[in-house]
This record gives structure tokens, C-alpha cells and sequence, in this order.
């Protein structure tokens, strides 16, 4: 696949990581983008600014930047600014695409989070790419994880959007018994393989470090095993 969108089963499970994680372990000329950033400033370090100090990687692309730290929509109603449009992000993936082996994309919170003014989401600017890709879902190791996981395949699978597969955003040291089962369950019950685990605290890796570790962590080869 040219491009691979990743979306997470709520805020906050890790998708940056697991985004410079991707770069990292990725082979070939590989580009960056951001849909939209929320809950920054004009001069504050963003995602993508995490990902160049995780990865070295320069070629990044952020399409709106905004305040709140809030869904894209409800952000730019609340500043009053006017978000671009899904089929603006689709057409700068696919110019991406066109230029380089891999396009990762990294999305806003969850998968049905709206995007734009209309409320599009991360799942109907896919539908829009033109080159091929799938969605890598990052998800939690802990107590709830395979019903918000199972939500997100269940949500991809109706609307026939292609997943590559799972990696779980914060791996413990010491997993306990709900951590280390749901390990073992998440293939079983999505029916989709997990990719890999990230542990904890590896966003706060140097670069060096980081990138030794990516090929490690991320152990499946990514190919698109659902395409229901």
C-alpha cells in the first residue's frame, strides 16, 4: 500500500508514537501528514514536531493548525476559522503519494471525529484517496480496550475501508493479567492481527535510541489483510 492512516480507538492511545514508530521501521522515502493539530499554538511543537525528533524525518505536512485542545470542527467554530476540506486533505495525500513510497497520515482523536465543516471524518477522507492504503488502529493494552478496538474494526469493516492491522500504543514493563490477555484476545476477537507494542515511555526516547528499537516493536509485516 502507498498510504497508511493512522487512527487510534480514543485520544491519547499513542498514535504519534506509533506514526514515528511506522517512519522509523519504514524503508524507502517516506513523507508525513497531519490532517489537522488541535490544542497548540502558532509557535508551539506540535505532532509532527515529535515525529522529526523521534525519527529525523523533514518531510512533514500539517494541513490546519488550531488552538483548542478539541475535535478539528468544533476547534475551528470556536475560533472562527474555516477548516479545509476533506477533499483538499484527500488531494494533498495523493499529490504525497504520487512522490514517495510511503504516505503515513496521522488522524485527529478517533476515526469518526470530523475533520471539516461539513463534519467529515478521518474514515470519508479515505474513501476519497485515490492510491492505495489502509488503516493501522492504534488502541490500549488495558480493561476496555477490545470493545473500543472492536468498535473501530466494526466501524472500518461497515463502511469497507482496508485495515492493515493493530499495535498497541503503550505496552507496560509489568503488564498485568487484563494487559497480557488482551494481548492475546485483540487478534482473536477483531479477527485482525496486532502489529505490534510500543512500550511505555518510548515518545521520550532520543533519536538513536528510538529508531534502533522501531524494527523491533513493530513486527508484522504490514500488509492489508481486510478489505471487508
Amino acid at each position: 500500500m502507498t498510504v497508511l492512516i493512522v487512527t487510534g480507538t480514543d485520544t491519547g492511545v499513542g498514535k504519534t508514537v506509533v506514526t514515528a514508530a511506522l517512519a522509523a521501521a519504514a524503508r524507502g522515502s517516506v513523507a508525513v501528514m497531519k490532517p489537522a493539530q488541535t490544542g497548540v499554538t502558532a509557535d508551539e511543537p506540535g505532532d509532527l514536531q515529535d515525529i522529526q525528533r523521534l525519527t529525523g524525518l523533514t518531510d512533514l505536512h500539517e494541513g490546519v493548525r488550531l488552538l483548542d485542545p478539541l475535535a478539528p470542527t468544533t476547534a475551528g467554530r470556536r475560533q472562527g476559522l474555516a477548516l479545509p476540506s476533506i477533499d483538499t486533505h484527500a488531494k494533498a495525500i495523493d499529490d504525497l503519494a504520487a512522490d514517495h513510497d510511503l504516505v503515513l497520515v496521522e488522524g485527529a482523536g478517533g476515526l469518526l471525529v470530523g475533520l471539516d465543516e461539513d463534519g467529515h471524518d478521518l474514515a470519508d477522507l479515505a474513501a476519497l484517496l485515490t492510491v492505495p492504503f489502509a488503516f493501522v488502529v492504534v488502541c490500549r493494552a488495558g480493561l476496555g480496550t477490545l470493545n473500543h478496538t472492536g468498535l473501530t474494526v466494526e466501524a472500518l469493516r461497515n463502511r469497507q475501508l482496508p485495515i492493515a492491522g493493530l499495535v498497541i500504543g503503550s505496552w507496560p514493563g509489568e503488564p498485568d493479567l487484563a494487559e497480557q490477555c488482551n494481548a492475546d484476545d485483540l487478534p482473536a476477537t477483531t479477527g485482525v492481527p496486532v502489529l505490534g507494542r510500543i512500550p511505555a515511555g518510548a515518545g521520550q526516547l532520543d533519536r538513536e535510541s528510538f529508531e534502533a528499537a522501531a524494527d523491533r516493536w513493530i513486527t508484522a509485516r504490514l500488509t492489508c489483510t481486510d478489505t471487508l
